[in-house]
């Protein structure tokens, strides 16, 4: 028998591996994607390969795969991948074509945005800095020196993707590709010459002949073939241009960005899927979430100003790599029940019904073979709605939600009601390895700058980011000042007027003062200070916290202290304007330029043991070494005690950290109503903490053993309250309705080991909160033990029947539980 099937075997192996080479067709049409002559739907999630390492890209990509989607989408990051001119990187988490092919090997398609401009709340919205000192250029509009350039690095991407053989049509995991971004938003200040870049735009990126579809989003105008497509937390509403286009949706924000001093924000898992949902049934064919997992500003990355290093986003996955629950599994289940009827939501006659103003019947019926798909929603922002649809049942919809039913008579999901567990994750200080942490320290060499002995001079104060192409977030402003030919200043006031983002000043080696104003705006630092008989020396230090990276002209918006003015001021209002005097300047710092953060060559600091005298010391250098944690949780380091600057271990970047920047202490609350719009304002948490206080270390930065932890510390800070943890699931809860599964996970090995709360009836209440409600089956907690206890994760039936009613019926009842997950020791 194996030797009659093996040749049919061999043939199809072989049918398959020619059809993978051969490639597939994609195209559309304004009810599906169409991949090789299949009608789609699509379920994409942004996940930006260098937010996260290489090592995690696996794991990252197949959690993807099991919440139900089907494509990955990414920018690609042009300062990243050519941060020199004609020099280029793709190594390590920029190899792109890496990802792809990982993407494809996990049997999930790609959707790669080029940009080049990305937004992405990156530095500088991804464009190289080196582009802001070209002759005669102009970003992102008719300008032939830039267009030039981004033809260039467009054309490369493209090229390296062809040689790769990774567009669908050559059998590759890319169905879309985008380019520009965002631009209809910022369009009109550009006049004329922004619809004459756009229209090039889309002409060079056909000129490629990439073998699949274009698409530009917000983009109202995108010109003929171009698909444009909708960003938001809403797209329900948005109709594409062309009539023959799909609807898309390539940013769903499922959460939102931080900054410092920013309070945590979150997007419930109700309102995101309750936006897809509606999204599907206004006609529907593409949705991305974005993010999917944000990830990590490693490095100088972060862009804003004033970014943070986390870009967790409230993404289904977290900073990390964990599943955030229930968000993930809320969406997952979301997804599979739109799946149900793909071929009918991409093939059927779509019809509305409305009951009232707010809820709306939206049914996919094919008349052929009598198959039908409804979408029940209610947008009433507090009202539940009941209602009768004859013959197919009735209906509770809860408020600000939409109810799936199959066959338009049976609901397989409501928006509302959310069966996944929630997942209380805690940080855990890894006491056994690194119990208490030894640290040696020292000073940032600063003895030429606060001489004012630079690198190049000029009669006039240099705007900071075309000085230093964003070498360094420092630049030194230094100059001298003789009191001989200003006799009649008396009880000086230094006064500096700076485009931002933190400024630091010294007059004759003394340290004056520093200044920053929230999200990095202009300020103005005004200091008294004690002026010498001859020769004074100021030195101003402008560090810059993220470059900004939206807006119409964003690019040319300076930074630093860009022609002040600076002035001297004294009794009797009597002043002196130093603007024009002769500066000196150096880029960066004295330990950056010497590699103090890499361990391998820190014989270059002196370093010296901790002492009372270093703690809390401004511009210095700390260093300690530490065991790598066991096990697979996540690692992160609890910066509380630092003041700002940035971190590396074993030499990597970890980015910028700033934990004694704090959230405003308003606004928080331990209840978030999910009905109505959401906007980043709403659900905030972390009041009155830092704005980020941990800071995510990839294991693959980390040795088989030990490893050196080294911090730049810019404003003063106390390195003994540093520690490192691991973050793992502490509390599992669930609250499922009758009718569904109840699954429950740990997660690093851990089991559960206890269940706190069980009750199937009708318990009220959250996670850490749970009461029963005025009936339950008493034996609930034995029933949910015995089928949890011991194991790393369970399921559990919620039916009458599993918890011993029998075949009781017409039960409104539902399961909430609440376990802890421990070592499995």
């Amino acid at each position: 028998m194996f030797k009659l099937q093996w040749p049919l075997l061999l043939f199809l192996a072989t049918s398959a591996s020619l059809s993978l080479c051969m490639g597939a067709n994609v195209s559309y049409d304004s009810n599906a994607i169409i991949i090789n002559g299949e009608r789609r739907i699509i379920f994409s999630g942004s996940i930006h390969y260098p937010r996260s390492t290489a090592e995690m890209w696996p794991d990252l990509i197949q959690k993807a795969k099991d919440g139900g989607l089907d494509a990955i989408e990414t920018y690609i990051f042009w300062d990243r991948h050519e941060p020199q001119r004609r020099t280029y990187d793709f190594s390590g988490n920029l190899d792109f074509v890496k990802f792809f092919k990982l993407v494809q090997d996990a049997g999930l398609y790609v959707v790669m945005r080029i940009g080049p401009y990305v937004c992405a709340e990156w530095n500088y919205g991804g464009f190289p800095v080196w582009l802001h000192n070209l002759p005669g250029i102009q970003l992102r509009t008719d300008n032939q020196v830039y267009k030039n350039e981004m033809q260039t690095f467009t054309t490369k991407i493209v090229n390296m993707c062809q040689q790769a053989n990774l567009f669908a049509s050559q059998g590759g995991p890319i169905i879309l590709a985008q380019i520009e971004n965002e631009y209809g938003n910022v369009m009109t200040p550009y006049g004329n010459a922004g619809k004459t870049y756009i229209n090039w735009c889309a002409q060079m990126a056909e000129s490629l002949n990439i073998g699949v579809p274009w698409i530009m989003c917000q983009q109202s105008d995108a010109p003929k073939p171009m698909i444009n497509t909708c960003n938001g937390w809403y797209c329900d509403n948005f109709t594409p241009n062309n009539p023959k286009s799909p609807k898309m949706f390539t940013e769903n924000w499922v959460g939102w960005f931080k900054k410092w001093g920013d309070k945590d924000p979150h997007r419930t898992a109700e309102d995101v899927a309750f936006s897809v949902a509606k999204f599907f049934q206004s006609g529907g064919v593409f949705n991305n979430y974005y993010m999917y997992h944000g990830g990590t500003n490693f490095g100088r990355t972060s862009g804003g100003p004033f970014i943070t290093t986390s870009y967790d986003y409230d993404a289904p996955l977290d900073e990390y790599g964990n599943l955030n629950q229930p968000k993930w599994g809320h969406l997952k289940q979301l997804h599979a029940s739109i799946k149900l009827r793909e071929k009918l939501l991409t093939n059927g006659t779509r019809s509305n019904e409305n009951f009232s103003g707010f809820v709306t019947l939206t049914k996919f019926s094919n008349q052929a073979t009598g198959e039908r798909f409804c979408f029940l929603s209610n947008t009433d922002k507090s009202n539940d709605a009941t209602i009768d649809l004859k013959a197919d049942g009735k209906y509770v919809v809860p408020a600000w939600s939409v109810s799936i039913l199959d066959g338009c008579n049976k609901e397989v999901y409501n928006t509302a009601k959310v069966n996944s567990q929630t997942s209380i994750f805690v940080k855990e200080q890894n006491a056994h390895e690194n119990a208490q942490l030894s640290w040696s320290w020292a000073p940032e060499p600063m003895r030429d700058t606060l001489q004012g002995k630079g690198r190049f001079q000029a009669n006039l104060l240099l705007e900071q980011k075309g000085t230093t192409v964003d070498f360094s977030d420092y630049l030194w402003y230094m100059t001298n000042v003789d009191t001989n030919a200003i006799s009649s200043l008396h009880n000086v006031t230094l006064q500096v007027s700076t485009k931002g983002h933190v400024l630091h000043a010294f007059v004759n080696k003394r340290y004056i003062g520093s200044q920053w104003k929230t999200n990095g705006q202009n300020f103005t630092l005004e200091k008294p200070i004690l002026l010498k008989s001859g020769t004074n020396t100021i030195t101003l230090l402008s560090a810059t916290v993220g470059l900004k990276n939206y807006d119409a002209f964003y690019d040319t918006v300076p930074t630093g202290i860009d022609g002040g003015p600076i002035y001297l001021i004294g009794d009797g209002n009597v002043t002196v304007d130093l603007s024009s005097n002769l500066w000196s300047y150096k880029v960066g710092l004295n330990g950056e330029m010497k590699k103090f953060y890499d361990p391998t060559i820190t014989q270059r600091a002196k370093w010296s043991e901790l002492n009372q005298k270093s703690i809390g010391r401004r511009m210095t250098w700390f260093k300690t070494n530490f065991k790598t944690p066991p096990g697979t949780d996540p690692v992160a380091l609890d910066m509380q005690g630092m003041g700002k600057g940035q971190a590396w271990v074993n030499g990597r970047s970890i980015g910028r950290f700033w934990p004694s920047f704090m959230a405003g202490n308003d606004s928080c609350s331990d209840t978030c109503d999910y009905r109505g719009p959401y906007d980043p304002k709403k659900c905030v948490s972390n009041c009155g903490n830092p704005s980020q206080r941990w800071y995510h270390v990839p294991r693959s930065f980390l040795s088989g053993d030990t490893n050196t932890l080294i911090l730049f510390e810019e404003i003063g800070g106390n390195p003994q309250q540093v520690s490192v943890q691991t973050i793992t699931i502490g509390t599992v809860c669930g609250n499922a309705n009758e009718g569904s599964t109840l699954e429950l996970s740990c997660q690093g090995g851990r089991i559960i080991s206890d269940v706190q709360f069980a009750s199937y009836g009708n318990p009220t209440g959250k996670c850490g909160s749970f009461k029963k409600g005025s009936w339950d089956v008493t034996n609930s907690d034995i029933l949910v033990e015995k089928a949890c206890i011991g194991r790393e994760n369970c399921s559990i039936d919620v039916s009458a029947r599993s918890f011993g009613l029998g075949d009781a019926t017409n039960l409104s009842a539902s399961l909430a539980v609440q376990a802890i997950c421990s070592q499995n020791n």
